[in-house]
């Protein structure tokens, strides 16, 4: 970028040479003409240097960039870009559950089978909706919740890995201890969303923890039990740590399968029949009811 700026610089500067030989004798007292396009070369690169810490800092750091480049070849490297989504059920807070997740584009989509009947959330990136068990239809678009979904579909899929797909920024914020363990941490901040402090082990380069800065309490939410599936690793386990803020739901995956993602699952257009069909069920359960 830098060989680009100085590059343009001196070629708009070489008519201005011209012209300034021309001139001769008027310009020379002041200043001579190698010496004027040389000033006009610092001042243009001095301009620019003043603009790269912002530009900087709509991306990752360099530090930053060390850290989750060695993560991403420990997780399987290039096998992250064969990925066009994935399919997972396990259990969310006790429940069972089913979810399909999109690493290219915004997409995420929970079926949770709790004991009222099936709940369905959906964020395809735009708008966030979800259907409950009596059949009642929600879609929000407030700032507060597509922030919270688009902070669960980035880090769900590691979107991290990704910079040229996603808007984030990324900052090292150093070495942390914790249990006799060394812990390289990063500060990821997806566009419009929520921050986290990702934590990398040093001995694996592994994702093991994820915390919450803005959180009063401390706690975090410990990640483990990777397992090889396809051509990266997975984390299996997410478990929320004592003095995790309430909210934060305990998650175990029983399968991980990489399939393509269907867009039309993450949009609410796809699940009104579920929506009806549920309200059908409830209302046939009250009819029944003595």
């Amino acid at each position: 970028m830098t060989v680009q700026i100085f590059a343009a610089a001196a070629v708009r500067a070489r008519p201005q040479r011209r012209i300034l030989a021309k001139l001769g004798g008027f310009l020379r007292p002041a200043m001579p003409t190698r010496r004027l396009a040389t000033a006009l070369l610092l001042a243009v690169a001095g301009c620019f240097a003043g603009l790269a810490p912002q530009a900087r800092a709509e991306g990752y750091s360099p530090d930053a960039q060390k850290v989750l480049s060695r993560a991403f070849a420990a997780a399987g490297g290039r096998g992250w870009y064969l990925l066009r989504g994935w399919r997972e059920t396990g259990r969310r807070d006790g429940f069972a559950y089913e979810a399909w997740i999109d690493p290219v584009r915004y997409g995420l989509r929970v079926e949770t089978r709790q004991p009222q009947g099936l709940q369905i959330q959906g964020f395809n990136g735009q708008a966030v909706w979800q259907v409950t068990p009596g059949g009642a239809v929600t879609a929000v678009n407030d700032h507060v919740d597509l922030a919270r979904a688009r902070t669960e579909a980035f880090f769900a899929a590691n979107c991290f890995f990704f910079p040229g797909r996603f808007d984030a920024r990324g900052d090292y914020r150093g070495v942390r201890a914790l249990r006799g363990r060394a812990y390289d941490v990063v500060r990821v901040t997806p566009w419009a969303s929520e921050t986290r402090d990702l934590w990398f082990d040093q001995r694996t380069h592994l994702l093991a923890r994820i915390v919450d800065p803005a959180a009063r309490r401390g706690g975090g939410v410990a990640v483990s039990d990777y397992r090889r599936v396809g051509p990266v690793l997975i984390a299996f386990r997410y478990a929320p740590e004592p003095g995790t803020p309430g909210g934060v739901l305990a998650r175990t995956r029983d399968s991980v399968a990489f399939t393509p993602s269907d867009r039309a699952a993450f949009s609410l257009d796809r699940t009104l029949d579920v929506g009806k069909a549920q309200r059908n069920v409830a209302a046939a359960a009250a009819a029944a009811a003595p």
